[in-house]
């Protein structure tokens, strides 16, 4: 019996609004991103993919802070992620320039939505048991930061869409390869934001925030390029002998005869 009112009270529960709101915020922001690109409003496209980043990183927190967290809130933001994050830059950069490749430039959408797709699968699946220091693979806000900042500073700088579609097309599927690389990416999450700093620590943020206003889409795309970058120098600095498995993941076969492998081995001793 108790059982049982568990249950229905579970049901009657309902969703917290603030962090789910702030959630829907971003799915809002990822779908109205797709919707400018297709009317040629690039620029607001790609400013609408850097609201969703903003969005993204409040949900968390705030659900976090508010003690808000629920498995419906974990569910319903890696939905609106692969909304944001995966389909809406794919689409607002083959809008831009890549629908002029032809087959070459929807199949490079594609490689970077199935490597959002697959990104944030891992993810999901190994959020208990990774290294909180670390991201394995480029996350995917910073990947779309990329493609986005790529097409906003097309925009604003009115580049030639045509003769910059095969760099486009390069960076978009290094950025969609990078997703579901094993690179090793830094996750801040070491960085104590409660603790005091010197008044110059001020300073330096506000100095920074006139950096990007100066020229938001050259100042973001390098950012984020840079951040990009940072991956293998991590990975290439912190193994002593740089392999494949560090770079890809093994075939799942492979994992599992290494794993039996290892086992038959201990039994041995």
């Amino acid at each position: 019996m108790s059982d049982n009112s568990e249950t229905v009270h579970n049901h009657r529960k309902g969703i917290y609004l603030l962090p789910n709101l702030l959630t829907t915020g971003g799915l809002f922001s990822g779908f109205y991103a797709v919707i400018a690109s297709m009317n040629n409003q690039f620029e607001s496209a790609a400013v609408a993919i850097f609201i969703a980043m903003i969005f993204d990183a409040l949900d968390g927190r705030v659900a976090r802070m508010t003690n808000t967290q629920s498995p419906f809130g974990a569910e319903y933001d890696s939905m609106a992620d692969m909304v944001s994050f995966g389909i809406a830059p794919a689409l607002v950069a083959y809008n831009w320039a890549l629908h002029d490749l032809g087959k070459i430039g929807w199949l490079a959408a594609f490689i970077y939505t199935a490597g959002a797709a697959l990104r944030l699968a891992r993810f999901n699946t190994t959020v208990d048991t990774a290294d909180k220091r670390y991201f394995k693979g480029l996350a995917s806000p910073a990947a779309a930061a990329i493609v986005a900042g790529m097409v906003w500073l097309g925009a604003e700088y009115d580049l030639d869409r045509g003769s910059f579609g095969f760099l486009a097309t390069v960076i978009t599927i290094l950025t969609g390869l990078l997703m579901v690389s094993n690179f090793r990416y830094s996750s801040f999450k070491e960085v104590n934001w409660k603790s005091s700093v010197p008044f110059i620590g001020i300073l330096l943020v506000v100095l920074v925030f006139v950096v990007v206003a100066t020229e938001p889409a050259l100042v973001l795309f390098t950012l984020f390029s840079l951040y990009a970058l940072s991956g293998p120098i991590i990975t290439y600095r912190s193994v002593k002998e740089l392999k494949a498995r560090d770079v890809v993941e093994k075939d799942p076969e492979e994992v599992d005869s290494s794993v039996e492998q290892t086992e038959i081995e201990k039994s041995d001793k």
